[in-house]
């Protein structure tokens, strides 16, 4: 049996080209991409800068773009999108301003990411990809952020939101929301995931004091450091399973960030944070 377009239902005619970037757009995403390919002795190896590069001009990775990748790197559509399509941070439709991920990974899902994810969809009205009605906001939960001794975990544009609860979650996605500035917990200021997708493929951040501000991994991470730089390692104390006699060492002091809190971000600073130490220290 066949049927019409006018049933919903296609007839399978082969997808016009994407369209090109007009000449002005071109021309600037030409001389950037030239810089990222001369950093490759294979050109071959830029594209995935070059994904980052057209993402950051449209906010996700478009058919314009992955022509204009497999243009600049005679490589054929195919090959790009394959690329494209294999790795979670190149977008395939339209997003928000600011990529919400909450961690649900099993360490943050059992101290409470599952929770923040779900009251998050409520909150916002969206599922797993989806993006609020005002274009803000992109909610997604994502594998392991490797900050564990900070989970929960939400990161804004790659950068760290730690200890959260379902209500600094809430704070933390109405401020953007509002527009209210927003301090990650450690790392660089936040801006739009079109000005992260640019620094991820590889131009600076000109913005003043971004670089020098830093983070690094809470001390429960650095032991592996300090064991390598031949520290000693503070001492760990089993309890026996009959419980402590008088005679037993107390235990060691333990390193989660979650017995040595500071203050978080700014969207929410009532509930502790992690400590920030400089790496080696």
């Amino acid at each position: 049996m066949t049927t019409t377009p006018s049933e919903g239902v296609s007839l399978g005619m082969p997808q016009l080209p994407a369209p090109d970037y007009p000449d002005d757009v071109r021309a600037r995403l030409e001389a950037d991409a030239r810089e990222i390919i001369a950093r490759y002795p294979d050109s071959r190896s830029a594209l995935l800068p070059l994904l980052h590069l057209v993402q950051s001009e449209e906010g996700h990775v478009t058919r314009t773009g992955m022509h204009f990748c497999a243009d600049m790197l005679d490589l054929t559509t195919a090959e790009v999108t394959a690329v494209a399509t294999f790795y979670t941070m190149y977008r395939r439709k339209p997003s928000g301003d600011y990529q919400v991920g909450v961690c649900t990974n099993t360490l943050c899902a059992v101290m409470g990411g599952d929770a923040i994810f779900e009251a998050l969809q409520d909150h916002l009205g969206v599922g797993n990809g989806e993006t609020t009605d005002d274009g803000k906001v992109t909610l997604e939960h994502i594998e392991c952020n490797a900050a564990c001794d900070f989970a929960p975990v939400v990161m804004v544009n790659w950068e760290f939101f730690d200890n959260q609860t379902v209500d600094s979650a809430k704070r933390l996605v109405d401020d953007l929301r509002a527009g209210e500035q927003v301090t990650p917990t450690r790392g660089a200021p936040l801006c739009t995931f079109k000005d992260t997708a640019r620094m991820l493929a590889g131009f600076p951040d000109e913005r003043a004091g971004a670089v020098e501000a830093g983070g690094s991994a809470g001390p429960a991470s650095l032991v592996g450091l300090r064991l390598a730089k031949g520290e000693a390692a503070p001492a760990r104390v089993v309890h026996p399973r009959g419980g402590w006699t008088p005679q037993d060492q107390p235990p060691a002091e333990h390193l989660s960030s979650h017995e040595a809190p500071q203050e978080t971000s700014a969207s929410d600073p009532s509930h502790p944070a992690g400590p920030v130490a400089e790496e080696g220290e």
